[in-house]
């Protein structure tokens, strides 16, 4: 039973691993094309004007977010162009974790706030990506049955 068990999951654990995170990606991003339904909105704005020096500021930092992220979570959800959306994908987390450093005040005032939180679980993404990424680039995970 349990070496049933050690099979199944070593077969399906990480293609179940990239479409979670695919779903995830998706969501978020798709959020984002809606004025208001985004909690990220704010965060977005200001760490993509400060990424890009004010090149890219307000509604449109959210929507090339939101394109970015609907972007990455096609790509995990299906397959297709993984390897791109892997790259787009590794881009997108630096900017994602980008806050931490950039507006330290806001996420850890006094103490953890919710944006603080917010930020915190891609921490999740980062080691989501780096599975799914070796998988895609050769990894392989066995099951030692012994």
């Amino acid at each position: 039973m349990v070496v049933a068990l050690a099979v199944h999951l070593t077969r399906w654990s990480v293609p179940a691993l990239r479409v979670s995170l695919g779903l995830v990606f998706l969501g978020f991003g798709v959020l984002k094309f809606f004025p208001g339904a985004s909690p990220a909105e704010q965060i977005v704005t200001q760490t993509v004007g400060a990424l890009t020096f004010g090149v890219v500021e307000g509604t449109a930092a959210v929507v090339l977010t939101a394109v970015v992220e609907t972007v990455i979570g096609l790509t995990l959800l299906t397959g297709r162009w993984l390897k791109v959306g892997l790259v787009v994908l590794s881009v997108a987390l630096v900017g994602m974790m980008s806050p931490v450093v950039l507006f330290p005040d806001e996420l850890f005032g006094d103490g953890m706030t919710l944006l603080g939180q917010y930020i915190l679980k891609d921490v999740v993404f980062v080691a989501a990506a780096a599975v799914v990424a070796a998988v895609t680039l050769g990894a392989r995970l066995t099951c030692d049955t012994r």
